[in-house]
C-alpha cells in the first residue's frame, strides 16, 4: 500500500510518561505496544499485525481481510501525535481499489470535503462512516488529520 505522511505534532495523544520517559532502547517497543493497544481498543479487525517503530516512523506488517481494514489501521496509527510516517506493508486477503485521502485544513468540515470529492455536500456521511471508529462525531475533525475518502460509483 505504501508510505503515508502525517503531521507529527497533531493527533490522538496515546503516548504517556511510560513511553516517553523510558530508556532509549525501550521506547520503540513501548510505543509499538501502545499503538497496538490503541488499534485493538477501536476494534479494528486484523488477522495478524506487527508494529515496528524507527524513530517517529512506523512500519505495519501483517494481514487484514479487507482494504478498508488496512486503510483504517494506517490512519489510526498515523493520526497519533508523534507519528511522522506510516509504511504500510500489510497484505490484504481481498484486494480492492484504494481510497483517496484528504488532510483536513482549517475551515474544513465533512460536508465541504464531500462537495469537493463527490460534488454533493449531502454525502458527508459516507466520509464519516468510512472513518469510524476514529471519528466519533462528524463535527469533530481537526486540521492536520488525515481522512479516508472512499470511492463511490
Amino acid at each position: 500500500m505504501g508510505l503515508f505522511s502525517f503531521i507529527k505534532g497533531v493527533g490522538a495523544k496515546i503516548f504517556g510518561n511510560k513511553e516517553t520517559e523510558a530508556p532509549a532502547e525501550e521506547k520503540p517497543q513501548l510505543k509499538a505496544a501502545a499503538l497496538l493497544q490503541y488499534v485493538q481498543s477501536l476494534g479494528l479487525p486484523f488477522q495478524k499485525i506487527v508494529i515496528v517503530l524507527q524513530g517517529d516512523d512506523v512500519i505495519l506488517k501483517g494481514e487484514v481481510a479487507q482494504q478498508s481494514d488496512s486503510e483504517k489501521i494506517v490512519l489510526t496509527v498515523g493520526n497519533v501525535e508523534g507519528v511522522d510516517t506510516v509504511d504500510n506493508q500489510m497484505t490484504v486477503t481481498t484486494p480492492e481499489p484504494e481510497s483517496r485521502y484528504h488532510t483536513v485544513e482549517k475551515g474544513d468540515w465533512l460536508s465541504k470535503i464531500a462537495k469537493t470529492y463527490y460534488g454533493d455536500e449531502k454525502k458527508f456521511n459516507i466520509i464519516f462512516e468510512a472513518n469510524k471508529p476514529m471519528l466519533s462525531d462528524p463535527d469533530k475533525i481537526y486540521p492536520g488529520q488525515v481522512l479516508r475518502i472512499p470511492n463511490i460509483d
